[in-house]
């Protein structure tokens, strides 16, 4: 009975995938003297008193959410006065697991860039976070580049920087099978009025901003700052939905495969099938839960790099048959191919009115 543990924890993480979503994890970095090192912090009410009161509102608008909360938001405080930098922040988060990162709440253009010249690294990586930043048109799936300023909320106006917390616990508290694509503003009475056209332009542009509609302000749409297409990065990778079931999907295989299975198991064929079989069992839940499109996801032995690599050890395939290929003892090596197809939100309605 080989690769049961495997089997059954990519099922539930199928059947969990939008309970997971429903409330994710922002991580701030602040600046003051209050807190040493790093803070986690499961509700507004846990924010200490003692902390300045632009770190406390700052930390606030992370907890506002949208459909819900976020999980947890993970705080960071940098003390200048005893020589820490944007860097020491950097470091702390380089080891926790986490979704959206904002701050500092008067973070600096060079500060911004440095944040996401770390983004991009880390994503490299496979530590799939994402930053809400004022003004950084990163062009980035990785980077939400906010770019709205006076904000008004009661009696205060908000810089983006200063607003990019809110942003960030918006989107986190966004759930997967949603976009926070016009989501409304509920303590913000007035934003920076612009033209249809100009709205159209700056979200072209990759840019997130808020709007308003008249009545309310709201989320122009959800999207990174990705602009640039390139062949296997189309369109789909502006959306900030889109990345998220790209990022949770990368972060699931690949976790539960370094801890079930890489290791403990032969190289055999059989052993490839069945982690076949126990991926596509996570895709499936996944269409059940209205994540990927119904009956589109395929996991096979990707029998191309699997001819390179035998080729490559000097193996003559030129006579083998595909079956042949996929069978082939390829080592500690094992070469996968998947396709999905991620559900978007419905986000333009065309309605023709014949009267």
């Amino acid at each position: 009975m080989p690769l049961p543990s495997i089997n059954i924890t990519f099922k539930t993480l199928g059947i969990t995938a939008i309970k997971r979503s429903e409330k994710g994890t922002v991580a701030l970095i602040l600046k003051g003297s209050a807190l040493k090192g790093g803070k986690i912090l499961y509700n507004v009410n846990e924010i200490p008193l003692e902390w300045c009161d632009d770190c406390r509102a700052f930390t606030e608008r992370a907890f506002m959410g949208y459909i819900t909360p976020p999980r947890r938001v993970m705080c960071y405080m940098i003390d200048e006065d005893e020589g820490e930098t944007l860097q020491d922040a950097l470091n702390y988060y380089k080891l926790q697991k986490f979704d959206y990162l904002a701050g500092p709440f008067d973070i600096t253009p060079a500060e911004a860039q440095t944040v996401a010249g770390w983004v991009k690294s880390e994503r490299l990586n496979h530590h799939n976070v994402k930053a809400v930043l004022p003004h950084v048109a990163a062009d980035h799936e990785g980077i939400i580049n906010f770019t709205t300023d006076n904000i008004q909320v009661g009696e205060e106006t908000l810089t983006a920087a200063e607003y990019c917390s809110r942003i960030a616990g918006l989107i986190a508290g966004t759930p997967m099978t949603i976009s926070c694509t016009y989501a409304p503003l509920a303590e913000v009475s007035d934003v920076e009025r612009l033209t249809k056209d100009e709205m159209d332009k700056a979200i072209d542009k990759g840019e997130f901003i808020l709007f308003h509609d008249g009545e309310k302000v709201k989320v122009g749409r959800g999207v990174n700052s990705f602009v640039t297409t390139i062949q296997n990065k189309g369109d789909s990778f502006k959306k900030i939905k889109i990345m998220e079931a790209i990022d949770m999907i990368d972060n699931d295989i690949r976790m539960t495969a370094e801890d079930n299975y890489i290791g403990k198991y032969a190289n055999s064929y059989d052993n490839k099938c069945l982690l076949i079989m126990a991926i596509k069992g996570y895709f499936e839940e996944l269409e059940r839960s209205i994540i990927l499109e119904r009956d589109t996801s395929v996991v096979q032995i990707d029998v191309g790099a699997q001819e390179v690599y035998l080729k490559k050890k000097g193996t003559d395939t030129s006579e083998w048959s595909e079956q042949q290929i996929k069978q082939a003892n390829t080592d500690d090596q094992v070469f996968l191919a998947a396709s999905v197809q991620i559900l978007d939100a419905i986000e333009d309605i065309t309605i023709d009115i014949s009267i």
